[in-house]
């Protein structure tokens, strides 16, 4: 009989959205083995054992709380460690100190031979998966973003709201930073085929731009209102970063808003931003690159500046 590979993914940092993805990966038998890493290494024992106790009513799964030296076997390593972001904060206000904090990281990775796929939440994650290439000296394709997955899913979830549809049967894309300049596909959203920009004004669907404008500064701002009433958001990226989790060790081929290194793609180069992409067991298989019309490529070049200048001041070329 032949067996599966065992699957194994090491999870750096049990915070509130560490420990959130543990959980969520233990509930859907995403992984054979994981691997809890944290500074506080008697919150990743805890939190190894409580995930452990849940096992008979969830998935047959290995968890502990190891070290560096696991990464070795590890198919894909998770980094959720760093500061969080707190009221009246940025993303982009983090970036020197978690960029310090992912260099001891990755190099501490790297160094216990890992060859697998890294997969970047912490913010700002389009810099810092920037920053992990570097770092790492990986292939780009094998370092990953989670973009603006989130974002993708907040929007789907509330045009899904707007036009009482099931959320999973809106498509529709957030590109770009994962922050404030974020920019809305209007020009390639539906809902079942029916572009939506074909149904703002319809008499059967009364939809109006300007709601659907004020719907995205939703989408855009939610971390920001979420924060305010409860201190950080969490569960909603685990389980994005569950789903891409699914599409690297299942080989999937998904398309996956995640940040990926542009390379001539949409007309820039050398800068993690979010964009539509194929991801499977090899990590980012390649940009899909949409066609966008006059204010699309105007904003979508304004964020990408944006984060070409975050990175230039925190690695030095």
């Amino acid at each position: 009989m032949k067996y599966q590979k065992t699957t194994r993914v090491v999870l750096i940092g049990t915070g509130f959205v560490g420990s959130s993805y543990a959980y969520a990966c233990l509930n859907q038998g995403v992984v054979d083995e994981m691997v809890l890493i944290d500074r506080d290494t008697k919150k990743a024992e805890g939190d190894a054992m409580d995930l452990n106790h849940g096992i008979p009513y969830g998935s047959p799964m290995k968890i502990w709380a190891g070290s560096y030296k696991d990464c070795k076997d590890a198919d894909l390593v998770v980094i959720t460690a760093g500061a969080n972001q707190g009221p009246g904060e940025t993303r982009l206000d983090l970036i020197e100190k978690n960029t310090q904090i992912f260099k001891e990281i990755v190099e501490e990775v790297m160094a216990n031979g890992f060859d697998g796929i890294f997969l970047i939440a912490t913010n700002p994650v389009d810099v810092l998966s920037y920053a992990t290439w570097k770092f790492s000296g990986l292939p780009p394709e094998r370092v990953i973003g989670s973009g603006t997955i989130l974002d993708t899913a907040r929007f789907r979830y509330l045009l899904g709201e707007y036009f009482n549809v099931d959320a999973r049967n809106v498509h529709a894309y957030i590109m770009g930073e994962h922050g404030d300049t974020e920019l809305p596909l209007w020009s390639h959203a539906d809902i079942g085929g029916q572009p939506i920009l074909q149904l703002v004004n319809d008499e059967k669907h009364h939809a109006k731009m300007e709601d659907l404008d004020e719907l995205f500064l939703k989408v855009r701002d939610a971390a920001y209102h979420i924060i305010e009433r409860k201190g950080a958001t969490y569960y909603g990226i685990a389980l994005g970063l569950v789903r891409l989790t699914k599409a690297i060790l299942r080989n999937e081929n998904s398309i996956l808003t995640v940040s990926a290194l542009l390379e001539g793609q949409y007309e820039e180069e050398n800068v993690y931003i979010g964009v539509p992409a194929i991801v499977n067991g090899n990590g980012i298989r390649e940009v899909v690159e949409l066609s966008l019309n006059e204010q699309e490529k105007k904003q979508f070049s304004h964020s990408a500046n944006t984060l070409k200048e975050a990175a230039a001041s925190i690695i030095k070329e």
